[in-house]
């Protein structure tokens, strides 16, 4: 059996331990499917281009790596649709800020 990893649906949390969105291949969508932010590596921009802070362990965090600037709006990658909802992982502290909230600014 293949699994196609670029249509995997990968979780995003905030530190509550709440699903508050995903990511599929390099953009990250809210819950309801909207996108919001794209993804280079593990730096997380929003979608219109601006650095956000970092994918770290299923959150989108502050690491306090610096500003990696403005990468500029890729095109809307269209709504991914809502992927159901994988419940509450329980609170989690990396020791970092949960900065998801600035994608939706």
């Amino acid at each position: 059996m293949l699994i196609n990893l670029k249509q995997m649906t990968n979780y995003i949390y905030k530190s509550n331990g709440v699903a508050v969105g995903f990511w599929r291949d390099r953009f990250i969508y809210t819950m309801n499917g909207s996108a919001v932010g794209q993804i280079r590596g593990t730096h997380v921009h929003k979608l219109s281009g601006p650095y956000v802070g970092e994918l770290y362990k299923d959150m989108v965090v502050d690491r306090h790596m610096g500003n990696y600037g403005n990468i500029g709006h890729p095109g809307n990658p269209g709504n991914a649709g809502n992927p159901g909802n994988p419940g509450n992982r329980g609170a989690v502290n990396y020791g970092y800020p949960d900065v998801f909230d600035k994608l939706l600014e």
